[in-house]
């Protein structure tokens, strides 16, 4: 998936960003009648940072509370326990029945999961009982906020700086846990269990599907994060070799990051007498209940607890900042006039996604993050990769593509780059839209099941970004002046607007256009003006 979907999809973003120099709306001027997908990117993004950044606020409340003299989560005589708590690797984990243990563990909430959703998210019963707000988490969140304008006020050249820690120095953390982890007894297990494949789920589609999807989400296609940065990127940079080199590092750290948290795993197991499988959970429990129950049997807790929850923090920072520059260079490029007040638009932005971050950080605010999780992010951003490729491959032109991409960076494109635009990722993204969509089971959390209503909600969530794409296109057919057959013709084709920003490298372009005489009987540019939809 990584090299048939991942890096191409990589590659071919960054090559209309760098070439383009836009953003993810203005970068469809090589096929206007597709505009809608860039307008989708930026709901997808909205809707996401929203919540995405109240779950950055979850680490610093942690991180908060780690340095205390006893971490809140280890035991169960605080205020939020319930009758129900039962302290990992106590005297009932003495026993040998493991069966007896593992019903035990069923029946019953350990610290950590009691702190995490009785403390710090004051959870609801449900999503039919929303509640009031969370004032730790509010402040946090606020916290989280200010702390993103102050990082990306002054544009892509502060984020630049600050990446320069926030995206480092968690590798440094991650190698001193793993080199914790690795030292532990039972670690092995943990690592055993994590990397020994199981070779029947290769027959199971949708385990295909959710790779992907973890592609999308690790790598970022379709979110129009590395359409914007790379439009930063000087005109002649080598983003092919980036657009290898990155993927790889990315895939390579998720892999690291998976030997770090097993081997803690293998020695929870080791220590409470269960199977790592009963241990290992997935979702936000693993990263805000499992992995902290672990931390509280390590010798100095709260050391190895700070650590862990400033990695998440800065990680996830770092992915908040991509998101919201993303919409917000979104609406400068299709709007210049707003350049020069970038500072106001970046503070309009971000107190909007505060406010509506706000329904997040109540009681029933997990029940909703889960939700929008669910439905908003993973279909909506396949179809969004599936229509950049029609665009690059099929609309706009492989070989068109292929010629600016070789006169971008001075160099000739190996036959595979535009054959897994054309046909093969095209193939794999239908694939997974389709499997993805056939496998979507009904949506629980804590074993609570979502009623109908919150379902309908879920998916109108996805289709509110979704339907943006047939949604521009009809209204750009309806407005536009000329025959449907001359409309189509304007839409497919790029604008005169379409190519390189700067002067001396437009003019070098369109000559090179001209000396290779590729586009045959296309025409570089609409000579009939289209009225704006």
């Amino acid at each position: 998936m990584l090299f048939l979907c991942g890096v191409p999809l990589f590659f071919m973003e960054s090559s209309m960003g760098q070439f383009g120099g836009t953003g993810c709306i203005t970068m469809f001027r090589m096929s206007p009648l597709f505009k809608g997908a860039g307008f989708a990117i930026v709901i997808v993004n909205i809707i996401c940072t929203m919540y995405y950044n109240v779950i950055i606020a979850y680490p610093l409340m942690f991180l908060v509370m780690s340095l205390r003299n006893t971490l809140p989560w280890e035991d169960c005589d605080n205020p939020w326990n319930t009758y129900g708590c039962l302290k990992l690797g106590g005297e009932v984990f003495t026993k040998k029945n493991t069966t007896d243990q593992i019903q035990l563990i069923e029946n019953t909430k350990t610290p950590a999961d009691e702190f995490f959703h009785n403390h710090i998210l004051k959870i609801s019963d449900s999503i039919d009982d929303i509640g009031g707000i969370v004032w730790p988490l509010f402040v946090c969140n606020l916290i989280s906020w200010i702390i993103v304008f102050l990082c990306i006020c002054n544009g892509v050249k502060t984020v630049g700086k600050v990446v320069y820690f926030t995206a480092t120095f968690p590798f440094i953390i991650l190698f001193v846990l793993f080199i914790r982890g690795v030292t532990l007894p039972g670690a092995m297990d943990g690592i055993l269990f994590y990397i020994m494949p199981k070779w029947d789920e290769l027959l199971n589609l949708k385990v295909w599907a959710d790779a992907a999807i973890q592609i999308f989400f690790s790598l970022g296609p379709g979110w129009g994060g590395i359409v914007n940065m790379a439009s930063y990127n000087p005109f002649q940079n080598n983003n092919r070799l980036d657009s290898i080199l990155v993927p790889i590092l990315n895939c390579g750290t998720s892999i690291f990051a998976g030997f770090v948290v097993f081997s803690v795993l293998g020695f929870m197991a080791y220590k409470t007498g269960l199977p790592v499988s009963t241990v290992a959970t997935g979702g936000p429990g693993l990263a805000f209940v499992t992995y902290p129950e672990a931390i509280t049997m390590l010798p100095f807790p709260q050391f190895w607890a700070v650590l862990f929850f400033f990695m998440l923090y800065l990680l996830g920072m770092d992915s908040c900042f991509v998101q919201i520059e993303a919409i917000i260079s979104s609406v400068t490029d299709a709007y210049p006039d707003l350049r020069k007040r970038k500072h106001m638009v970046t503070l309009v932005s971000l107190v909007l996604l505060f406010l509506g971050s706000i329904v997040f950080v109540t009681n029933g605010g997990m029940y909703i993050l889960q939700m929008f999780d669910w439905y908003a992010a993973s279909i909506s951003v396949i179809s969004i990769c599936l229509v950049e490729v029609i665009v690059v491959g099929w609309t706009y032109g492989c070989e068109n593509f292929v010629r600016d991409v070789e006169f971008m960076i001075g160099e000739k494109l190996h036959w595979w780059w535009p054959l897994c635009w054309k046909y093969i990722t095209p193939i794999i993204l239908s694939f997974i839209f389709v499997t993805t969509i056939m496998f979507n089971t009904r949506l629980t959390y804590n074993g609570i099941a979502y009623p109908e209503w919150a379902v309908a909600l879920g998916w109108c969530s996805c289709l509110i970004s979704m339907l943006c794409i047939p949604g521009y296109a009809i209204c750009y057919l309806t407005f536009s002046k000329g025959s449907l057959k001359e409309k189509i013709e304007y839409g497919i084709n790029p604008t005169k607007e379409w190519g390189p920003q700067k002067k001396e490298n437009r003019e070098a372009w369109e000559k090179f256009v001209k000396n290779t005489r590729r586009l045959s009987d296309r025409s570089l540019v609409n000579s009939v003006k289209v009225t704006k939809c």
